[in-house]
């Protein structure tokens, strides 16, 4: 996954959709040149928190956002059959290939979804929340997912092998 700025002059939605395509890459970007144990390594005991944890977790997310809330699918999370967000953060019997190849799919399907909405303006219902939120709020609510894990990611990249960077 490409990590390229954001445009400076874009559209609304140009702008939204590159912002979350840089998040997407930065979480990518993280995890570059690790092997999966050391991508399964938590950075700060008692927490289990990995990098390939958050990869797993931002799967569940775009599906949750996109699948489930924009596209209306009935489909089960990925790695939990009770519903448990919580569970993808357990990557201790993953690996890269795995969780990888379920975040990328993942970010696929939610990339169609969205480009095929007419608008940002287009509305679903939002159970957790009892009300409904625009696209435009989906894919905010995305950006700042990303944005805040991928500072988890920061500090779990610097405790795997020293490396840091924005």
């Amino acid at each position: 996954m490409e990590r390229i700025g954001p445009p400076l002059t874009g559209g609304e939605r140009e702008t939204l959709r590159a912002f979350l395509d840089y998040h997407r890459a930065t979480l990518a970007w993280k995890c570059e040149g690790l092997t999966d144990e050391e991508l399964r390594r938590p950075a700060s005991p008692p927490s289990t928190l990995s990098l390939l944890g958050l990869v797993r977790h931002m799967a569940e997310v775009e599906r949750h956002w996109f699948r489930r809330t924009l596209g209306g699918a009935d489909v089960p999370h990925l790695w939990s059959d009770d519903h448990d967000f919580q569970a993808a953060y357990d990557a201790s019997g993953s690996t890269r290939a795995e969780a990888f190849a379920a975040w990328e799919e993942e970010v696929e399907h939610s990339r169609a979804l969205e480009a095929s909405a007419p608008s940002l303006d287009v509305t679903v219902h939002v159970a957790k929340w009892e009300e409904d939120a625009s696209l435009r709020l989906v894919m905010l609510h995305m950006i700042h997912e990303y944005a805040r894990h991928n500072g988890h990611a920061d500090f779990l990249r610097e405790a795997v092998d020293g490396t840091v960077g924005a």
